[in-house]
């Protein structure tokens, strides 16, 4: 599955985006999707999953309470919403596909995106 992650730029600190990940041609229906950041210097790391269907999500803690993970089937797109952003935040985001629920590490997922680059300004 290609994909493709959008939505970046620049933010202020408190401030909200909301990143897209989109396979054009394709479907996710058989697939969990799932959100990842790199800051510079950094591991990849986990954000948020979600199973295409039945729609079941879950969240890294680093994330949870501030960022909700989503997807639209009519669109065939998965959204990632981050709200009250900081500047630790700042951070390439890239999405994934897997066919195994519940990853939290970067092994097991068999499609990337390129990262669309998150900076939040303090």
């Amino acid at each position: 599955v290609q994909l493709q992650a959008s939505g970046g730029g620049l933010v202020q600190a408190g401030g909200s985006l909301r990143l897209s990940c989109a396979a054009p041609g394709r479907t996710f229906i058989n697939y969990v999707m799932g959100w990842f950041r790199q800051a510079s210097g950094k591991e990849r790391e986990f954000l948020a999953g979600i199973r295409w269907r039945p729609e079941s999500a879950w969240y890294e803690d680093s994330v949870l309470g501030r960022s909700t993970i989503s997807r639209d089937s009519t669109k065939n797109t998965m959204y990632l919403e981050m709200n009250d952003l900081k500047p630790e935040d700042t951070a390439a985001y890239y999405c994934a596909a897997s066919k195994i629920y519940g990853l939290r590490t970067v092994h097991g997922w068999e499609s990337w995106g390129r990262g669309t680059q998150v900076t939040v300004s303090s």
